[in-house]
């Protein structure tokens, strides 16, 4: 009797997994459109960032160059924000701009303080202290100017041209220069490539919301990898024997690709291992020295499996 009576009441299996697909289908979008802006076609529109202001040494100019007053905030995980530690712990700038490890947080903003900073708890807090009408993404890397409490810049590419040159009365390696006259058409050029079809390549497979964009954006990101890996067979890095910028903004993308971009944002054409010069390339720059303490691979698989909901909905955490 039992039996007959769950028989009668259960729901069809069919019915269930239409609906939950539904749901699921339409909560995702939803999430997706707030996690990562498209347009019509489904391709993922990284936004641009707001704050572009320089710091250098002119007569009257607001953001002078000095030691002390610029605070760097970051995410462990972020590769943005990696590219302008790796620049810093070059440059041996360590001494002259401190920086501030924010923990990310789904519910309150996407970065949080461990410790109160200028009043705030959240990169949210602080966007808004800056310009109280600021209604734009928290995003990391931040160049904080503690003197007239204002973000000076949250552009990545900026801040690492302006590490790179315009703190050398401080800086321990003040001859270092990862962007020389001489080579400044080659590293523009790798990094209009790069930064498409690969640091923002994977956002745009991860990201991506039809069938139809996310192949465009695989397509693109691994003929892209193809090509660096011909160039890699005869070069040690991008521009020859000199390691640049563009080496910087490769680097911090293919540190992460194998442990989160290949299983989590289905690049999975190919693994960086089984490029056998790309292989060779990140493992020489990782071993420059200093370089292995500006990222922590640990926190990089924490928040991406952990915080990205949409794309990971059970929080597993692989091992």
């Amino acid at each position: 009797m039992t039996d007959l009576k769950n028989k009668s009441t259960s729901l069809p299996q069919s019915w269930l997994i239409i609906t939950g697909k539904w749901v699921w289908h339409t909560l995702w979008r939803i999430m997706m459109s707030q996690l990562a802006p498209t347009e019509k076609q489904g391709n993922y529109q990284r936004p641009s960032s707001q704050f572009r202001h320089q710091v250098k040494s002119e007569v009257n100019y607001l953001y002078q160059p000095e030691k002390g007053r610029y605070r760097l905030y970051v995410g462990m995980s972020c590769p943005w924000a990696h590219r302008t530690l790796i620049v810093r712990s070059l440059k041996g700038l360590e001494d002259v701009i401190d920086i501030e490890i924010l923990i990310p947080s789904v519910n309150q903003g996407g970065w949080i303080m461990e410790t109160e900073s200028e009043n705030c708890r959240t990169l949210a807090q602080l966007y808004r202290l800056s310009q109280s009408s600021y209604r734009g993404r928290n995003t990391v890397p931040v160049l904080w100017d503690k003197q007239t409490k204002t973000i000076v810049n949250n552009e990545s590419a900026d801040i690492i041209l302006l590490l790179n040159s315009e703190f050398n009365q401080y800086a321990k390696n003040p001859n270092l220069n990862l962007y020389p006259s001489s080579l400044v058409r080659q590293i523009d050029q790798w990094n209009e490539k790069i930064y498409h079809n690969v640091n923002n390549g994977v956002y745009r497979c991860g990201f991506a919301q039809t069938q139809e964009a996310y192949e465009l954006a695989c397509r693109s990101l691994f003929d892209t990898l193809a090509q660096i890996e011909i160039h890699l067979a005869s070069n040690r890095y991008l521009c020859g024997d000199s390691f640049t910028l563009a080496d910087v903004r490769l680097f911090t993308t293919l540190i992460r690709f194998d442990m989160v971009y290949y299983p989590l944002f289905k690049c999975s054409l190919n693994a960086i291992a089984s490029y056998p010069h790309l292989s060779r390339y990140v493992e020489d720059i990782n071993n420059l020295p200093n370089i292995k303490n500006t990222y922590d691979l640990n926190a990089i698989k924490q928040d991406y499996y952990g915080n990205l909901f949409p794309l990971n909905p059970s929080g597993i955490i692989p091992l």
